[in-house]
């Protein structure tokens, strides 16, 4: 054994048995308000008896208290404002909890350091960086606002790259506010004699501080955000804009609609298409396409529905024409024209942000209140050997093709790879599809993503899971793109590859960049609770925000960003992620809403999971789409939805119910007590319920009421006994 894990034995003893000791001779007596207030007398008179001793054991004490994070440390500073007054008290405590702390800090760092970041290296990538790189301001602000005891600051920050020095010194700052006002309150306390001291102007001033130093500390905090970042720019004396949104995706539309209803002044720049990726490269077109293969299936499925056989004439050009129809069809939705009639200025062109308040279009200087970016995502292409010798296809340049692939490889098993690759499959070409963990849809329960695998086989794609692609290979007129698979090779041949490994924020090329506007591990946009960047206004929304890359959630954050901005500094709300759902629009559809089993087994949430086939469902069983299920997550022993996971026949319309429950605290109960109409898919929801209801039953009350009907039986037959003997 190391002499290091030696030392951290021995360390770690001590310290257990310093806080048993603690607990077992009850010395948390002596840390109370009323022990406090029975010694105030004598405790004054030692210490002007013995002002050193009565400094240097109160000092160590204190010291002690913080270090090994024992309750008390609150009391403790009272009392130095009842003994020794506001001057002396504050400087003692000053110094005795930062040193604390600081000995805590460390004692969490030999003990917990190493053995925390090696076990969570990925998850805590992103907080490493952003310790080092604001980690004294994070520091400041938990101290001035403390969001969690000091004691679990202490210990946290213990195991972060923070420099113990740094930390002493911010500490001693940071607390500093804090301790004048509960010292000064100790002052107040030691003057009361009588119940009418209660009342005194001293205290009620003291305690007024005490309830109203966090909410100024909080507004201090934000006024220094605002400094550190803005303090090299001038602030204009006017602006010619409310706000300006980059970008006129789903957010920035939604945003720019909002501001205008409002009757802010707003300009909306886009250097592309108008709509984004939603209207014109993702959520339109994908279910278009959807649709016709959908249809297509349909029909090669005519012996299900009765009919002897069906054939359908199809061009695959005319299929993909009629994808961009419907979305011409639905531009004129997005178009500049009808948000210039709302009263937005839609300027077309690339923008650059210049300062916190200046943004450049054009040659245009737009000076603006707010900024917000809404540049939306883009895909992801991997540094894959080979690549770049191929016309790779993503999200964005499918919609290009025209004539039908005979071949093609998926690469990525996600929702967007899943969707395209079923269509293409259907329409005719020979998928296959390469997936680098052991199932798709690896998000999702593990019964979910094997019924859409059982679904792909049916419609004869080659699902290829435990897949790693290594690179891609031209030899003439073939393609290969060579896997690795448990340490051998595997070329796979291919006309056309699609990669679909998610898509990338959009940061870059607009000026973040030389304003520092932060960014996370992941790539998106840092914003806080209430959609700001670290310039308190610039506010970012949508897809480069994260942590949902959907076009409801992107909508969802622009009334926040809007709201925010415009009412700022009056009223702001935090964003509210609490409820969100999304569905995939495979065959079968998969839709969730809340947890599922991978998340709250991760969480740590307990759980109880309730199922429904719905190959029960006389609708389903009608409509020939008896396959699926409804699952649903609950409190244990409640009926509080935690979560619900619906797979079949019009999924992403059957979780609604489910997300409405969820909203507004309404539990499965509710949902079994609505009448829903027959025969329809969403009796699957209530069935569900039912289920629920079946496995919760009162079984004490279900033998009452069994003995009861009983008795009732009983004595009828009895009264009728009687009543023949009488008429006898």
């Amino acid at each position: 054994m190391s002499r290091t894990i030696v030392s951290r034995l021995l360390l770690f003893g001590a310290i257990a048995a310093l806080v048993a000791a603690y607990f077992v001779f009850g010395l948390g007596q002596y840390l109370t308000l009323d022990y406090l207030k029975s010694q105030q007398t004598e405790f004054i008179k030692f210490y002007y008896s013995n002002q050193l001793l009565t400094i240097g054991v109160y000092f160590a004490i204190y010291v002690t208290v913080t270090a090994l994070s024992l309750p008390g440390a609150a009391i403790m500073t009272l009392a130095a404002g009842a003994i020794f007054g506001i001057a002396m008290g504050t400087l003692i405590v000053s110094f005795a909890s930062t040193i604390g702390a600081t000995l805590a800090f460390l004692f969490s760092r030999f003990l917990l350091r190493n053995f925390i970041q090696n076990r969570f290296q990925d998850k805590l990538i992103s907080i490493n960086d952003g310790i080092r790189k604001d980690g004294a301001f994070y520091l400041f602000t938990l101290r001035l606002i403390p969001l969690f005891p000091f004691f679990i600051i202490n210990l946290l920050m213990g195991v972060t790259p923070i420099k113990t020095l740094q930390f002493f010194l911010v500490s001693q700052i940071g607390m500093l506010p804090g301790t004048i006002v509960y010292v000064n309150a100790g002052s107040q306390i030691a003057a009361i004699d009588s119940l009418r001291g209660i009342l005194s102007p001293g205290l009620v001033t003291a305690f007024v501080l005490l309830g109203i130093f966090p909410l100024l500390a909080k507004k201090g905090v934000e006024l220094l955000k605002i400094r550190k970042y803005a303090r090299h720019f001038l602030k204009p004396r006017r602006f010619d804009y409310n706000m300006v949104v980059i970008g006129a995706g789903s957010a920035g539309l939604v945003t720019a609609y909002i501001a205008s209803a409002l009757k802010a002044k707003v300009a909306l720049i886009e250097k592309h298409k108008m709509g984004g990726d939603c209207l014109n490269t993702g959520c339109v077109p994908s279910k278009a396409l959807i649709r016709s293969a959908r249809i297509l299936n349909y029909v090669r499925r005519a012996k299900e529905f009765g009919f002897k056989k069906g054939v359908i004439e199809y061009d695959f050009a005319q299929i993909m024409e009629r994808v961009q129809r419907v979305i011409k069809k639905i531009e004129p939705h997005d178009s500049a024209e009808r948000y210039t009639r709302l009263g937005v200025e839609c300027i077309k062109g690339e923008a650059r942000i210049i300062t916190p308040y200046e943004v450049r279009v054009n040659g245009r200087s737009l000076i603006t209140e707010n900024i917000v970016i809404a540049t939306g995502a883009s895909p992801f292409v991997p540094e894959i050997d080979g690549l770049e010798m191929v016309d790779y296809l993503t999200s964005d340049t499918v919609w290009n093709l025209r004539t039908q692939p005979q071949k093609m490889i998926v690469l990525g098993g996600g929702p967007v790879g899943c969707e395209l690759a079923q269509c293409f499959q259907r329409l005719g070409t020979e998928v296959t599809i390469v997936e680098r963990n052991a199932r798709l849809l690896n998000r999702e329960d593990k019964e979910v993503s094997l019924h859409v695998m059982e679904s792909f086989k049916r419609d004869g794609i080659r699902v290829l899971t435990n897949f790693s692609a290594k690179r891609v290979v031209v030899d003439g007129q073939k393609k290969y793109l060579v896997c690795d698979y448990q340490g051998k090779s595997f070329p796979i041949p291919f006309d056309e590859i699609l990669i679909a490994l998610g898509r990338k924020p959009n940061v870059e090329g607009f000026g973040m960049e030389a304003l520092n506007i932060h960014t996370s591990v992941q790539g998106n946009i840092e914003t806080d609770e209430f959609l700001r960047t670290n310039y308190p206004n610039i506010y970012a929304c949508g897809d480069v925000a994260g942590p949902y890359q959907f076009t409801h959630m992107a909508s969802h954050q622009a009334w926040y960003a809007a709201v925010n901005a415009l009412f700022k500094p009056f009223k702001k709300f935090r964003v509210n992620y609490s409820v969100v759902p999304w569905a995939i629009y495979t065959d079968p559809e998969v839709a969730r809403v809340g947890l599922n089993e991978i998340e709250a087994s991760a969480k740590g949430i307990p759980y109880e999971v309730t199922r429904y086939g719905i190959e029960d469902l006389d609708r389903a069983i009608a409509d020939e789409e008896g396959h699926g299920l409804v699952k649903v997550l609950t409190v244990p022993g409640k009926d509080k939805i935690l979560g619900a996971t619906i797979i079949g026949h019009h999924a992403g319309e059957l979780i609604g119910e489910f997300v409405t429950a969820m909203t507004h605290g309404l539990g499965l109960e509710k949902i079994l007590g609505t009448i829903h109409i027959y025969p329809t898919f969403t009796e699957a929801n209530k069935y569900a319920a039912g289920n629920w209801k079946k496995s919760h039953k009162p079984e004490r009350v279900l033998g009452w009421l069994n003995w009861f009907h009983r008795w009732r039986r009983l004595r009828g037959t009895q009264q009728h006994k009687a009543h023949s003997s009488i008429i006898g």
